[in-house]
């Protein structure tokens, strides 16, 4: 148990460090944060792949997913495109308490980077929106 949680660390860290310098290049100044993005999810039991909007601070479901966004950010039309979202996750099952299962950045360009992991349910982030 304890290596899982060392590769979280190393992931997260990994996420973080990618972040830093996707803001830190020359549009740093530029940088736009938006107030919703664009998800897909998919539950691996049907294989049905959904898109819902999210705003921040607007918790939403997927199956017995609790998504909130917190942040989004997205490069400017000029530089090349990538969407970077903080998301936390949380599992809600009837009768129990709710379960955190992620909080981190997740990036557009790179889903597989810092991903949701959970036998039912893959979410991934499409794009940063206005709204």
């Amino acid at each position: 148990m304890p290596r899982r949680s060392l590769k979280v660390s190393a992931l997260s860290i990994w996420a973080l460090a990618l972040l830093c310098l996707t803001i830190a290049g020359p549009a740093a100044a530029q940088q736009l944060s938006q107030r919703a993005a664009m998800m897909q999810g998919l539950d691996k039991v049907t294989a049905r792949v959904s898109t819902f909007p999210l705003e921040v601070d607007r918790p939403a479901r997927f199956g017995t997913l609790e998504i909130t966004l917190r942040a989004c950010h997205k490069r400017p039309p000029e530089e090349p495109p990538e969407s970077a979202a903080f998301l936390e996750i949380r599992e809600l099952r009837l009768g129990e308490q709710p379960r955190p299962l992620f909080s981190g950045w997740m990036f557009a360009s790179s889903p597989a980077l810092n991903p949701l992991q959970h036998p039912v349910y893959d979410v991934w982030v499409l794009e940063c929106r206005q709204g």
